[in-house]
């Protein structure tokens, strides 16, 4: 694992993790009847900090913006906002347990989703059987969505929404390549998503050479990456969190290992893992549910894209990627509750469930399941040290590169 970006991680949620509290500390003074609560169970420490610290900074964004207005306007009435957080320390069963001790024990009104689609799934039993609207901000395996729940809403689309256009594009620009492989981390998101990208692959006439899991927690990936290799496929799918591909793609570069295409989900969405990376981050394609190359005119309480990347910027130094514009569910909450009028749970659920709005993160509008179908992710890949957009059309940045040494 990259020992220089655990530890900055470590460095940088210390002072995250105290400005939450210091947050509820500060409108721990207002009355009850003044406070809206929003539950937000978070991995801030153990191996998914990175992801976590980034759904923090949007989600204290959006706290602070709302609250610099006012606060929500519920009936005539203005309510802050505050948000309780909780380090479930990037294990699932804690994360169901953290989300009952906010609802049955610290009175949150309303629930944002654990993260990833794993921990989102487990702990989203909770929120419903207790009926609190929940918006999961980072879970896409139609998995979570399946379970016939009511009070469960999500911002990221489907997994195939990701993996058809990235096959198609690799289809139409590289048609010589036919062999694919596939290597996913053994969790709900990470493995639901490369089952994804095998049917697109299928579907689209390649032939796939290789499909295996490792482990959470895996540190030594070379005897797979060794497999892979000896099986020359020209194309190579990796899924995983940040830590996990920034170690897997060292390891590829340690055994020499090259293929036209190289695609990894989800890490090289962040400025980190291009970072880290350096010229080994070169040409990696990949896909995100939003980029800060869009340009919305919302609803919401941003009221664009370039706005939000602007506050964004100004309150951070750096610019947003999707996990931080997960800001998004504060903002949608934020309509739904102003729309009811009320903080009757069931009244504000029902208006989750008619939003039809543009927001800042594009158009939201969630299906009959709850989750999102109204959004086309961005496919993009690392040219000259940035995140090109390939795909849709409306924002494409540039056209695909191939070969990744």
């Amino acid at each position: 694992m990259n020992k220089s970006w655990v530890a900055r991680y470590a460095r940088l949620a210390a002072p995250l993790w105290a400005a939450a509290v210091l947050c509820s500390a500060q409108t721990s003074n207002a009355s009850a009847e003044d406070v809206i609560r929003f539950g937000a169970p978070l991995p801030i420490t153990g191996p998914l900090a990175p992801e976590a610290i980034k759904q923090q900074q949007g989600y204290d964004l959006w706290a602070e913006e709302a609250n610099k207005a006012g606060g929500i306007s519920v009936g005539g009435k203005k309510y802050k906002v505050e948000i309780v957080y909780a380090d479930y320390q990037s294990n699932t069963p804690r994360a169901v347990q953290a989300t009952e001790q906010m609802i049955s024990q610290d009175n949150v009104n309303f629930m944002f989703g654990a993260f990833g689609s794993g921990a989102a799934k487990a702990a989203s039993t909770v929120s419903e059987k207790y009926k609190v609207p929940t918006l999961a901000a980072t879970a896409s395996s139609v998995q979570v969505y399946d379970q016939g729940y009511k009070y469960l809403f999500g911002t990221f689309t489907p997994n195939d929404t990701l993996t058809t256009p990235l096959t198609q594009i690799i289809k139409a620009k590289v048609p010589e390549v036919k062999k694919i492989a596939i290597l996913a981390r053994n969790d709900l998101f990470p493995l639901a998503i490369a089952q994804e990208m095998e049917k697109s692959a299928k579907a689209n006439g390649f032939d796939l050479v290789y499909f295996e899991k490792y482990a959470i927690g895996t540190l030594d990936h070379s005897a797979t990456l060794s497999q892979i290799k000896s099986l020359a496929p020209q194309w190579i799918f990796v899924t995983g969190y940040i830590n996990d591909l920034l170690l897997i793609r060292k390891q590829m570069v340690d055994q020499e290992m090259k293929a036209p295409i190289v695609t990894m989900i989800a890490g090289p969405a962040y400025q980190e893992f291009i970072e880290s990376g350096g010229k080994t981050a070169e040409n990696i394609t990949s896909a995100s549910w939003w980029h800060p190359a869009e340009r919305y005119e919302g609803k919401d309480i941003f009221g664009s894209t370039e706005n939000f990347v602007k506050l964004f910027k100004a309150k951070y130094k750096s610019e947003p990627d999707y996990g931080q514009a997960s800001a998004a569910c504060g903002a949608l909450f934020q309509m739904a509750i102003e729309k009811a009028g009320s903080l009757d749970r069931d009244k504000v659920r029902d208006e989750l469930a008619k939003l039809d709005v543009v927001t800042f993160f594009g158009p939201v509008r969630f299906g009959a399941n709850g989750q999102i179908n109204s959004l086309d992710p961005p496919v993009f890949q690392i040219q000259g040290a940035k995140p090109v957009v390939l795909f849709p059309e409306a924002i494409k940045q540039g056209d695909l590169k191939v070969g990744v040494n």
